[in-house]
């Protein structure tokens, strides 16, 4: 069924960005988590400098991509 769309009309967002939302929301929180717990267990393991700097960049990126990916699946369902 059409319907009239007036100039203060609300559309709602494409499939293509609720994925996009969807990712974004869960990549934010998978860096988040990442840099807590790498920076907790890779102080715990006794690794300080750029080892720490390098560590903590790599398990924010992975969480982050990992934890994205899952999020927008899940808005796609």
């Amino acid at each position: 069924m059409l319907v009239a769309l007036s100039p203060y009309a609300q559309f709602q967002p494409s499939c293509f960005h609720l994925v996009k939302m969807g990712f974004v929301m869960g990549y934010t929180t998978g860096m988040a988590a990442g840099a807590l717990f790498s920076i907790f267990s890779c102080l715990r393991i006794g690794i300080r400098g750029r080892g720490l700097m390098g560590g903590v960049r790599k398990t924010m990126m992975q969480s982050g991509g990992t934890f994205g990916t899952f999020m927008a699946i899940g808005m796609d369902i």
